[in-house]
């Protein structure tokens, strides 16, 4: 129809110019210069056609636009306000008004302050429309706005400045999320974190005692030799007092030397002198021993307190491998060739137990072999130290390899192993900076490879 009209008017025109031309004729005037006339007419109103319906094009465009923009602003989740220079509302989209029960009329014109529920909401909303500078960059801040109840909802809110067609701040652009949801997801989240933070530890501590368990008969073994030593001379220094009580009893009554010097010999003053600093020197040392494994011991199986010290991981491994291979049933060779000190800064605690699952491991990779034999040696190179724990068992399946290191992974039979025993030493080492690897060995067997930095 906007085509019509033009064409139209313009036909009709025409029509009334070429009978003005013929009823009123123009003296100098011909034809031609009329038919110019009209010819120049039909342009202009062409053009002038052509700019209608460009124009109508602009205005569907526009009107596109217009929809497509406030489609978007209705189908927003967050929450949007846009605000004068003075803090007054110009516009606000549906998730407001849907959040605080007001409608668009009701909220142009109204200071934005008046939706936040507190004074401390308020403050950081002022504080975010504060600066006017074209560089402000994006402010957030927490905030708490009234829902249509009239409870306070928390809010992350955030600002921007909106600029006019000279570039000059001429207003702000509110964007907010409401987070009451996601807080108590948060929290339900961090809840069953700590659950599951605690249930570990639970179960680390459960798996060290495992392995304090495969200990016992090793340790008990260990501690029968110093404490029998200590019990023998403690007898002989009892029999010892006794004498001595007996000469002082004599010598105090006054007796004669003669029989004094007799008495001595018969109760073999002497010698009990003489024997009396080694017989004192072997009990130290044996009581010395025996708290040392019990100091061990005790370390090993208390709960872990992330202490960090400097030790010897020599000492360690030499350690846990004697007393594991006392404590196990099969009757394997084991060889350390490791250097006389290695130092290591971490918690030798949770060191020994790694060691003590990578020894426990080789030793039931042997199990039902001819002649069961465990290697562990290293070196030291570039500033960190590797050490390799080689059995000559059947070795490892190549399908399994890449899953040794797996929770609740195991290839023994039921009841024989919880499969947490590497997968724990393996997150250890890596605590401790280290590295925690498997291959099969080219002369058979498998080899462990551990690999931590040197203090």
């Amino acid at each position: 129809m906007s085509e019509e009209l033009p064409v139209k008017i313009n036909q009709q025109l025409r029509h009334e110019e070429l009978r003005a031309a013929q009823f009123c004729p123009i003296e100098g005037v011909d034809e031609s210069v009329w038919i110019e006339v009209i010819r120049k007419m039909d342009e202009v109103y062409s053009d002038l056609l052509q700019y209608q319906v460009a124009l109508e094009e602009k205005n569907v465009e526009l009107e596109e636009t217009h929809q497509f923009v406030y489609s978007v602003l209705t189908s927003m989740s967050d929450v949007l306000i846009v605000c004068d220079l003075h803090g007054n509302v110009v516009e606000v989209n549906r998730a407001l008004v849907m959040l605080i029960g007001r409608s668009e009329g009701d909220l142009r014109g109204k200071p934005v302050l008046e939706l936040f529920a507190d004074e401390r909401s308020r403050v950081s909303a002022r504080s975010v429309l504060a600066t006017r500078t074209p560089a402000t960059q994006i402010k957030e801040c927490a905030a708490e706005m009234l829902d249509a109840a009239g409870v306070a909802v928390p809010v992350a809110l955030n600002c921007a400045p909106r600029y006019d067609l000279r570039g000059r701040v001429a207003g702000f652009v509110m964007v907010g999320r409401p987070v009451g949801e996601l807080l108590r997801a948060y929290q339900e989240l961090n809840d069953t974190h700590e659950e599951l933070k605690r249930a570990q530890q639970q179960l680390v501590h459960s798996e060290k005692m495992v392995s304090l368990g495969r200990l016992v008969a090793g340790v008990a073994h260990e501690l029968n030799n110093p404490i029998s030593f200590v019990l023998g001379n403690v007898h002989v220094l009892q029999r010892y007092s006794q004498r001595l009580k007996s000469y002082l009893e004599v010598l105090h009554e006054g007796a004669d030397p003669l029989s004094l010097e007799k008495l001595r010999e018969e109760l073999r003053i002497d010698r009990i002198l003489s024997d009396m600093d080694s017989l004192i020197e072997g009990t130290v040392e044996g009581a010395e021993r025996t708290r040392d494994i019990v100091e061990g011991l005790k370390r090993f199986s208390a709960k872990d307190k992330d202490e960090t010290i400097h030790f010897n991981l020599a000492e360690v491994i030499n350690k846990a491998a004697y007393w594991v291979s006392r404590a196990s049933t099969t009757k394997c060779q084991v060889h350390c060739d490791l250097p006389e000190q290695i130092p290591v800064l971490g918690n030798p605690g949770q060191i020994q137990q790694v060691v003590i699952n990578l020894v426990q491991n080789a030793l039931d990779a042997t199990l039902g072999g001819s002649a069961p034999v465990l290697e562990i040696w290293g070196s030291i190179a570039e500033g960190r130290v590797r050490i390799y724990f080689h059995d000559n068992g059947r070795g490892i399946e190549p399908a399994h390899l890449s899953q040794v290191f797996d929770p609740f992974f195991t290839t023994k039979p039921v009841g024989k192993g919880t499969g947490l025993g590497l997968s724990i030493s393996y997150g250890i080492v890596n605590h401790h900076g280290g590295s925690l690897s498997v291959e099969n060995h080219a002369k058979g067997g498998a080899v462990f490879s551990l690999c931590l930095p040197v203090a």
